[in-house]
């Protein structure tokens, strides 16, 4: 209920500091009113009214006139189409949505360790990454890009290091 609160103390701080409330401020903040009514208020006065209505056997339908200040009205009628003839609008809750547990779906898939590169250069320095591919970027970037691409390395048919993008590898680039 905080959130209606928060909601209509913006809407008095605005007028109390004069700032226009324009027809449209106005309307979204009915409906988010409305929406707040639905989801915070609704689920709750349902499951109030759900157990005392257990007993009867027959359709009826409950009328709350709430006015603030003034006690509840709650009015009975058997009649289903009440809305065509008043001034209603009619807010039902949302369906509630329904989670499925995940059991154990088959096999678990065994997956290797990271596998670790190290590059020794002549001179003793080390490059070594988390996995292999940052370590081989790290050379990659430190040698010169030029200097790879001129040994023609491949993978599954691809030059690892190449001056033209490749369609299906654009999203996987690394520099």
């Amino acid at each position: 209920m905080s959130r209606l609160s928060d909601l209509y103390k913006a809407m008095e701080t605005l007028r109390k500091e004069g700032l226009p409330v324009n027809e449209d401020l106005e309307r979204k903040a009915n409906e988010l009113e409305e929406e707040i009514i639905k989801k915070e208020i609704l689920p709750v006065l349902s499951k109030t009214i759900e157990p005392a209505l257990q007993p009867v056997q027959r359709e009826l339908v409950l009328v709350v006139d709430y006015v603030p200040g003034n006690p509840l009205s709650v009015h009975l009628s058997r009649k289903r189409n009440f809305t065509a003839e008043i001034d209603a609008k009619e807010i039902l809750p949302d369906p509630e949505v329904e989670h499925k547990e995940i059991g154990k779906t088959g096999p678990k898939e065994v997956k290797n360790p990271v596998t670790r590169l190290r590059i020794t250069f002549a001179d003793g320095s080390v490059i070594q990454e988390r996995n292999a591919a940052e370590s081989f970027v790290t050379f990659v970037r430190r040698v010169g890009v030029e200097r790879v691409r001129s040994l023609g390395l491949k993978q599954c048919k691809i030059p690892l290091v190449s001056n033209t993008l490749d369609k299906n590898m654009v999203t996987s680039r690394n520099l």
